[in-house]
């Protein structure tokens, strides 16, 4: 076929000729005309010197008088004469140079995969899009908030744009809701008899009002009040909170303790709380990246509870006026200091936690020749006084950049093999809900289906990476998926050692059984897709960390921290697995 009758073929019908001759797939038109082409030149030769030798062949046949088709079936004992034995060496003679000029026929090796594109100035546009629908305050897009909202309708929009199809789901999920600024104040009553503490009369009296975001953060599930000064309600140092005496004589007041003590995380100081009827419960980070955003100073970040857990210590019902916050170092210790002077608290907290909000999960498809699916996702809600600009913002404009990509590819080629789909997840940091619920809802089709789900949650290396380092951690739990990432990243490496040469990576298999040695953690959307599908299938995942996080889950998780370019490495990877198994 001569290069005008190519020239009018499609990209399409170029690949599947390619295919049929089992020859590499990926290029431009260009070049797959080149290379059939080429392989129409190669094909020549092998027909005239394939013709040449079964001549030879039966020339020798006919001199030796025996017919070659009885000679190959007689048994290898008879004797053979010496126009046998020329025979069979021309027929290894023409099986090895088919091989030679047909090396594939040999097995395929390293695949040849073909490296997506990636756009940094794209990326770091999605993400600052996203960051600017954040509450109007405080900065975060809280799960089941307008904002929450607000940013998966951007993110179902984009998909659409790319040519994808598709559906926004709407969840409900048990969600906690933060209705107005809270307000928290200490006050050392003055020594004035017969009036109310710290009101207007008590002569002496000193008052402080202590920092929303900065010194202190709601924490996930906190309940409401309305405690005034009048109300004396006091402060007990609950000191690491081991202590259950200190606990008990806590009932009436609201307690303090550090984090780290015995007790297990937010969830088991929430049911401590509850089980002793304290009017409310403080944590100070006194151990969590201390010096490193605030130099004298261990800023507070905000943790969620196990809600199942939390309600089966509490008769089944959610805690609903034990209000919960964390301080920072420097707060908790003066908080502690006034409290040995009888000081009272003012703590006015309206949150709603014991209901339902819906979560969004918008979803593009691209539908391929068969019902196996590869999902790739991340987690679009915040905490929510946080921008969230690395967790996981960073995260769902990798999806987007991916998606974009791949919706170029897709535009160039044939259908598919498997279908594909982008989704990212509201209700992550108060414990997975939005993932759980979709997978939940799709469960018997997954367990059918799932070829693969991505995760990427915080794939990022800081903008201050000589400081904070430049490692990003690649995972799975299949061994043919660490292979093929493994390969790929070899690839980037050669081709784009600029760019890969600045990140350290590491890979790892997690195959074990959940929560044994060498297992997968269920610390993100990854898991109810390696965990919680039907009859107890065990999904196959590949996820991404970064590192460098230090503004992890506070109100320092911004922009200023950004660095696009390091998603690159894991949507280049992953965005290249996907397009091989879809393409290749």
């Amino acid at each position: 076929m001569n290069h005008d009758e190519l020239e009018s073929k499609t990209v399409a019908e170029l690949k599947q000729q390619l295919k049929e001759a089992n020859l590499p797939v990926s290029g431009n038109k260009s070049e797959l005309i080149e290379r059939l082409m080429d392989s129409t030149t190669n094909q020549s030769e092998d027909e005239i010197l394939e013709a040449e030798i079964i001549s030879e062949v039966e020339s020798i046949s006919k001199e030796g008088d025996f017919e070659f088709r009885e000679f190959i079936s007689r048994p290898v004992w008879k004797a053979v004469n010496v126009g046998q034995v020329i025979a069979i060496g021309l027929v290894l003679l023409l099986v090895t140079s088919v091989l030679v000029l047909n090396p594939a026929l040999l097995g395929r090796g390293t695949p040849d995969y073909e490296l997506i594109d990636f756009d940094a100035q794209s990326t770091e546009k999605f993400a600052s899009d996203l960051v600017a629908l954040g509450h109007p305050t405080w900065g975060g897009r809280m799960s089941g908030t307008a904002e929450e909202a607000a940013g998966a309708q951007m993110i179902l929009d984009n998909l659409s744009s790319f040519g994808y199809s598709t559906e926004m789901y709407s969840l409900p999920v048990p969600m906690f809701s933060i209705n107005a600024e809270p307000t928290l104040r200490i006050c050392q009553p003055g020594n004035t008899p017969f009036v109310p503490p710290c009101s207007p009369l008590d002569i002496g009296s000193s008052q402080e009002e202590f920092q929303h975001q900065t010194e202190y953060v709601i924490q996930g599930y906190s309940g409401s009040s309305n405690i005034n000064f009048g109300d004396n309600i006091q402060i007990t140092n609950l000191e690491n909170g081991s202590d259950e005496g200190l606990w008990q004589s806590a009932t009436g007041t609201v307690g303090i303790v550090t984090s780290d003590g015995s007790v297990d995380g937010n969830t088991g100081i929430y049911i401590k709380a509850a089980q002793n009827d304290l009017a409310g419960i403080i944590r100070i980070n006194n151990n969590y990246n201390c010096g490193k955003i605030v130099l004298d100073d261990c800023i507070p970040i905000f943790k969620s509870i196990r809600v199942d857990e939390l309600k089966e210590a509490n008769s089944g019902s959610m805690p609903t006026d034990i209000p919960f916050i964390a301080v920072s170092n420097n707060t908790g210790n003066r908080i502690i200091e006034m409290a040995e002077s009888n000081s009272v608290v003012q703590m006015q907290f309206d949150i709603t936690n014991d209901g339902d909000l819906e979560v969004k999960v918008p979803c593009g498809t691209l539908e391929g020749k068969t019902s196996e699916v590869v999902i790739v996702g991340a987690h679009h809600d915040t905490v929510y006084h946080s921008p969230g600009a690395v967790d996981d913002t960073s995260g769902t404009a990798s999806v987007l950049e991916m998606a974009r990509q791949i919706a170029m590819i897709a535009n160039r080629s044939e259908m598919p093999e498997y279908t594909l789909q982008f989704c990212t997840w509201g209700g992550e940091e108060e414990g997975l809900w939005g993932s759980r619920a979709w997978v939940a809802q799709n469960g018997p089709n997954l367990a059918e289906n799932l070829r693969l789900y991505i995760n990427l949650d915080m794939n990022h290396v800081d903008i201050d990476m000589a400081d904070r380092g430049n490692s990003i951690s690649m995972f799975t739990n299949n061994a043919e998926d660490l292979e093929n990432i493994q390969n790929i990243h070899a690839k980037y490496s050669e081709e784009r050692s600029e760019v890969a040469s600045k990140y350290s990576v590491s890979f790892s298999l997690l195959d074990g059984p959940r929560e044994g040695p060498n297992a997968m953690p269920y610390n993100s959307d990854h898991g109810p897709f390696v965990y919680d599908l039907p009859n107890d299938k065990t999904g196959r995942a590949i996820v991404c960390y970064g590192s460098g996080s230090y503004e992890y889950h506070t109100y320092a998780d911004d922009m200023t921290r950004f660095n696009a370019e390091s998603l690159g490495v894991s949507v280049v990877v992953y965005g290249s697995y996907l397009n091989y198994l879809a393409w290749g």
